[in-house]
């Protein structure tokens, strides 16, 4: 007959290993998210903005394919990570599992072009998301067959997970300011802005504009100007309002706008613009604010900053998670009551 407190400290033996081997997952899990988030969100609006003209409007649809199509990627990726299991229960629950994680991150991302970018044009949500879960099954299925042929090495964290998640942060830094003011093209509405007047060469009205009624308008800058003016309107107190990601790719043949200031005018009439920039020959005029849907919308006038730190998350969380398993490799061995070195 067995010894139950023997047996009771062989089982509490296996917890450390069993929190180690997870801990030591969460790096990966995180590299693998970091790249879940760069395929299915700058890299459709990144991707359009190189492939096609800078009038042309980018439909819902074509962005709507990245996630899908990353579906099974993401789960072959989970499911090949997980141990195997004997018993029929193990390909079952793990291809599971990493349906479900998948399925999470694809609704996150359809989410995210429903309400944070709603693009124009017409998508159906319902079948993007069973062609994704479908996609998903499959890719589930062939990553853990896959996953049993492969060597399975516990390596300690290196450096490289510093010089990864390093790059994430800068990459993820740059991108997030990025998809922010795309997605605010892309989710704009209505027509081309009407111009009230404006200030420097294009503008034909000497610094004056002219309003129709009481309200907030926007400043937009003309062709290659400087998108960090400095603009005043004489008999309205303080600066205009600075947009902190200025989208643009507004306007027409004759001219590209982007909107990069609103200023508050008490009343219709006829006021003065005055906008200082590095260049002196740079055009700025007063037009109609943009009307952007979704939550875009409000982003653009984030603290850049803010929106920096937001994309360097996940790059964060790999250097983080990196650290930390470093400090736990290095730290000293201790001994149990049993007498073995843990």
């Amino acid at each position: 007959m067995s010894n139950p407190f023997r047996t009771a400290r062989g089982l509490a033996s296996t917890f450390p290993l069993v929190e180690d081997r997870w801990m030591n997952e969460r790096p990966r899990v995180a590299g693998v998210l970091a790249a879940w988030l760069l395929a299915t969100v700058p890299a459709p609006l990144v991707w359009f903005e190189w492939t096609h003209r800078w009038e042309e409007d980018q439909p819902l649809s074509a962005a709507l394919w990245w996630p899908v199509l990353a579906s099974p990627a993401m789960a072959a990726l989970l499911a090949a990570g997980r141990p195997r299991r004997r018993g029929v229960p193990g390909p079952a629950l793990t291809v599971g599992v990493s349906t479900l994680v998948t399925a999470a991150l694809l609704a996150g991302s359809l989410a995210f072009f429903r309400w944070v970018v709603p693009l124009t044009g017409e998508a159906r949500w319902g079948r993007a998301l069973l062609g994704g879960l479908a996609l998903a099954v499959v890719g589930a299925l062939l990553g853990y067959a896959a996953g049993g042929r492969l060597p399975r090495t516990d390596r300690p964290a290196s450096r490289r997970g510093l010089l990864i998640g390093g790059l994430a942060v800068l990459l993820g830094a740059v991108l997030a300011q990025t998809t922010v003011r795309l997605g605010a093209e892309g989710s704009t509405v209505g027509q081309p802005p009407t111009e009230y007047g404006g200030v420097g060469p294009y503008g034909t009205s000497a610094g004056r504009f002219t309003v129709p009624a009481a309200g907030a308008y926007a400043i937009f800058s003309v062709g290659f100007a400087s998108t960090d003016p400095e603009c005043r309107v004489d008999g309205v107190g303080g600066a205009a309002e600075p947009v902190s990601v200025p989208p643009g790719d507004y306007g027409g043949d004759a001219a590209s706008y982007a909107w990069v200031a609103t200023v508050r005018v008490p009343a219709a009439g006829v006021w003065t613009l005055d906008c200082r920039s590095p260049d002196p020959e740079a055009s700025y005029v007063v037009g109609d604010v943009p009307e952007i849907r979704g939550a875009v919308g409000s982003l653009i006038h984030w603290p850049v900053g803010l929106i920096w730190l937001v994309g360097a998350l996940p790059g964060l969380l790999i250097v983080g998670e990196t650290v930390r398993r470093r400090a736990g490799a290095k730290a000293p061995a201790t001994v149990g009551g049993d007498g073995r070195e843990r």
